[in-house]
């Protein structure tokens, strides 16, 4: 894949990651929608935390998209979404709809940053080994 289908491929996934998270995500819990706080009330959380996840999703959001700072919000944001994952296990969710959907949106979110980001890519680069010759 050349640099500039890469950098664009990854331009895509970021911008599927950033429109869930603006759409579903964040705004319920901004807004203070009932959803939110009816879905983290069945999970086990108190109704109140909706407004301070919302804000927390908002600001590694908002550091993931600028790109000086774009490591440190996806680090962030990847603890934001383990948390997410041990809440569903927690309560027992399913696995391939609840509790990987975290997994699932870090892996478009890291995906969109490694192939957007050459200095990602050269620290973490996926190069075939060749297979030694005995």
């Amino acid at each position: 894949m050349n640099p500039k289908s890469m950098t664009w491929t990854g331009r895509v996934l970021t911008g599927v990651f950033t429109l869930f998270m603006l759409s579903a995500s964040i705004p319920p819990k901004l807004l203070g929608m009932p959803i939110a706080g009816e879905t983290l009330a069945q999970l086990g959380w108190p109704p109140g935390y909706a407004l301070p996840i919302g804000i927390l999703e908002l600001i590694c959001l908002a550091l993931y998209l600028i790109p000086r700072t774009s490591l440190l919000g996806a680090v962030l944001m990847t603890g934001l979404l383990g948390g997410a994952m041990a809440t569903q296990i927690r309560a027992e969710s399913p696995l391939f709809s609840h509790i990987l959907f975290g997994l699932y949106l870090g892996l478009f979110m890291w995906g969109g940053l490694w192939l957007r980001s050459p200095q990602l890519r050269a620290l973490f680069p996926f190069a075939r080994v060749a297979a030694e010759k005995s």
